[in-house]
């Protein structure tokens, strides 16, 4: 690739990062539904022409964002479960981590209407999602068991376990507990399952 087309394309990758971090702060203040293509071009600092031809809409920009937010979410969770402490301390990390970077739009005057829309708009980037989390937690798990010549027939399998901590945050989520709760009974549940998990 040659240095003009890596500026041009350094150039497009810069603007694309305005576009969406224009459209987060939209979203925020406005709301998904009363944020307009104007309101994302503005925040943008760009002309609406030069949004359009990056993005077709604006359910086209929230995929994009659900998307590269899940991405800084799976990057997040892996670089705390490879790294060094328990496998409890590990753990609590990534889950904390994921809740402090969700509690920014949960807790927003027009976050539930953010949220609602990722059903409708972007299940198929959240389910993606959901699987990435559960391999990266279930590979930790697995190898934590598998230390020290762990039990080769462990009453949990390390997916299942993986998927209840996921479940668990999800219902909490659902069930609109505070963060600081949230924090809490996740610290607890962690050490559930990895008491579960024999370590």
């Amino acid at each position: 690739m040659s240095t003009e087309q890596t500026t041009e394309l350094s150039a497009e990758d810069a603007r694309r990062t305005r576009i969406l971090e224009g459209a987060k702060q939209a979203f925020l203040a406005y709301g998904f539904q009363r944020t307009t293509m104007d309101d994302i071009a503005r925040a943008a600092e760009i002309s609406r022409p030069a949004l359009y031809l990056m993005f077709k809409n604006k359910s086209d920009i929230y995929r994009a964002l659900a998307s590269a937010h899940m991405d800084v979410m799976l990057a997040t969770t892996a670089r705390a479960l490879e790294s060094d402490g328990s496998l409890e301390g590990r753990l609590e990390q990534a889950l904390g981590s994921i809740l402090a970077m969700t509690s920014e739009i949960e807790d927003s005057p027009h976050g539930a209407d953010i949220l609602d829309m990722k059903n409708s708009l972007a299940a198929d980037i959240i389910a993606e999602w959901r699987v990435g989390m559960t391999d990266l937690i279930e590979a930790a798990i697995g190898a934590e068991m598998s230390k020290d010549g762990g039990d080769k027939s462990p009453k949990f399998a390390p997916r299942m376990l993986a998927d209840m901590l996921l479940d668990a945050k999800e219902g909490m989520k659902m069930r609109q507990i505070p963060a600081a709760q949230q924090r809490a009974a996740l610290a607890a549940f962690v050490r559930v399952v990895v008491q579960a998990a024999g370590h």
